[in-house]
């Protein structure tokens, strides 16, 4: 389980056909692959973007859309699935290596940031995927101290060029 609480997206009318137990149904992977396809050719709102990370058990490109927050001049990725995200998984098994694709593909590695310090990025996160959001068991408008309180659960990476 990747949170101490059920998905709050679950109880949504239309998300809950999209995730149970923390996880994209059948249909969600379904629609996940087309918009990051979309996504990943520049043709969704400029909020988006597709993260591509290998499959730890076979190698292959996975597909992912994103909203990355800006927070004090620097780009973040949270996952609203937590840690039992395919792309959070992929990404630790890698070492941080990952793409990110809007347009064109861009090498990157993200590294995680320790709880501790996840918070007012998670906070900043919800002020601006508002579909993501509906994964919180909160308000976007709520106290920073509740934010602390549920950082654990989403895991939150820094996006930087990777090394040449």
């Amino acid at each position: 389980m990747n949170a101490p609480f059920r998905d709050p997206a679950e109880n949504d009318g239309l998300l809950r056909h999209f995730y149970r137990d923390w996880r994209p149904t059948q249909l969600a992977r379904i629609w996940n692959a087309a918009f990051a396809w979309a996504s990943g050719l520049g043709l969704t709102p400029p909020i988006l973007l597709t993260l591509q990370t290998r499959d730890r058990g076979g190698g292959r490109l996975i597909s992912t859309v994103l909203a990355p927050v800006e927070y004090e001049g620097r780009r973040y990725l949270v996952s609203m699935l937590g840690d039992g995200s395919q792309w959070v998984q992929n990404v630790r098994a890698a070492g941080g290596a990952a793409f990110v694709k809007r347009g064109r593909t861009r090498s990157v590695t993200l590294i995680e940031i320790p709880t501790a310090a996840s918070a007012p990025i998670l906070k900043a996160w919800s002020q601006i995927a508002t579909s993501g959001r509906k994964h919180l068991p909160l308000p976007y408008d709520a106290p920073f101290s509740a934010f602390e309180a549920i950082a654990a659960s989403y895991p939150v990476f820094r996006i930087d060029p990777a090394p040449s």
